[in-house]
């Protein structure tokens, strides 16, 4: 079993008879570049920030370029909500709604937890897609941290009533090392599995921040849509905090 999960389950053993703190002194955890947070968990009230992802698959033709501009906002101390625009090409797919909010810190706060809600309503038959997820920050050292989001996806209504939802469980682990205060390389892994269905996407990413509110991700890894065939694809996210 890697370090990594040792060190985590000691963690929690040690933090169990504990009642979490409250959300100040939290540890700072970079966040995935795919699958992205709602704003650090125990982000400040007021924090705003604007930002894009861009997936472009490579080889592998017929495949489209996914891109999502969106915004995000701490309503409260480590409560914020995200609203996003999610293309395919150049086709809006639909609108994302995200809730997010912060369980307190653990283990002297060298673990802070909490909860994220996405819900998205499709453009072309209005159903409501919703995910529900349970996300672990670990600061381990000055260097490494790692982050993981577990929860349910449950998806809008089938078009044939008589057929169950297909509702998938939603796994990403992402480990961070801080190279410099500016940068910091990381690996994400991100699965989604049903009873009919399953992809996954594992992207090694580097964080570039150019300026105190401009920061630049950049990835390049694997991608295995559901029924198609894995693919090599490049990520890119652009960043701007206000």
């Amino acid at each position: 079993m890697p370090f990594f999960v040792w060190r985590f389950a000691a963690l929690l053993a040690c933090a169990a008879p504990a009642a979490a703190s409250t959300v100040g002194g939290a540890p700072l955890i970079p966040e995935p570049m795919v699958f992205d947070m709602i704003r650090p968990l125990a982000a400040p009230r007021g924090e705003l920030e604007a930002n894009t992802l861009g997936l472009f698959p490579l080889a592998s033709p017929g495949e489209e370029i996914d891109w999502a501009p969106e915004i995000e906002y701490a309503l409260f101390d480590g409560y914020a909500v995200e609203l996003e625009l999610p293309f395919a090409n150049g086709r809006l797919q639909g609108v994302k709604i995200g809730l997010q909010g912060t369980f307190g810190t653990l283990a002297d706060n060298a673990i802070v937890h909490g909860w994220q809600y996405l819900g998205v309503v499709d453009r072309d038959n209005g159903k409501l897609e919703s995910s529900l997820l349970y996300i672990v920050g670990a600061r381990w050292n000055e260097r490494w941290s790692s982050l993981t989001m577990v929860g349910i996806n449950r998806p809008g209504a089938p078009v044939d009533r008589t057929l169950p939802r297909d509702n998938a469980l939603l796994i990403n682990h992402s480990v961070f090392r801080e190279m410099s205060s500016r940068t910091t390389a990381g690996v994400e892994v991100n699965w989604r599995t049903s009873s009919r269905q399953a992809n996954w996407l594992l992207m090694p990413q580097l964080h570039q921040r150019l300026s105190p509110q401009i920061m630049v991700q950049a990835g390049a890894g694997l991608q295995k849509p559901a029924r198609r065939a894995a693919h090599p694809s490049l990520a890119l996210r652009m960043i701007k905090e206000f």
